[in-house]
């Protein structure tokens, strides 16, 4: 077990909307990983009851998500592994109940190129259509397509939720408060 190297950078205090967007993303998925390095297997599969969340699970969760809302919904491809042979309908927290069985190095790299594909992705749309680019697949409930601005957003309102859990997670273990 060791500190956290990964440094967190404040979004800017003033900037124009695609650089604010991207700076809160990027801030709270520096966040995630500061709470979950330095962690054995068994402290990222360590849960504070009631929950049974974890720090592995919350890596995992947040590499799916981000793939699904970039590669799945917006660009309207199929997820690649080990996303797409998970039976889903089977269990809908597959990615929650199965990192416990994970190596560290393992959730950080799924993490990590979840990471790269996705700003892949927004790289992409930014030198087109912009924030105003709309995603390939419709949303379920309205059939209406999503911007990548609403994504974005979305994104940051997922892992801004996610980062309170990690905080108490990371405290439960080792003491650590991500300040």
């Amino acid at each position: 077990m060791g500190e956290p190297t990964t440094q967190k950078q404040d979004p800017p205090l003033a900037a124009d909307e695609v650089t604010t967007l991207r700076s809160f993303l990027d801030y709270y998925r520096a966040t995630l990983r500061r709470q979950a390095e330095g962690l054995t297997a068994e402290q990222l599969a360590a849960t504070l009851p009631p929950t049974t969340m974890t720090l592995g699970g919350m890596l995992k969760h947040l590499a799916v998500v981000e793939e699904g809302w970039l590669v799945e919904t917006f660009g309207g491809e199929e997820l690649g592994e080990p996303w797409a042979s998970v039976d889903w309908e089977a269990d809908r927290d597959w990615e929650w109940h199965t990192a416990a069985d994970d190596e560290p190095a393992y959730l950080f790299e799924l993490y990590d190129r979840a990471i790269a594909t996705a700003d892949a992705r927004i790289d992409e749309a930014l030198r087109g259509a912009g924030l105003d680019a709309l995603s390939v697949r419709p949303g379920r409930r309205t059939g209406e397509p999503f911007s990548l601005r609403w994504i974005l957003v979305h994104l940051i309102e997922e892992y801004a939720r996610h980062a309170g859990h990690a905080d108490l997670l990371r405290e439960s273990i080792d003491g650590l408060l991500d300040l």
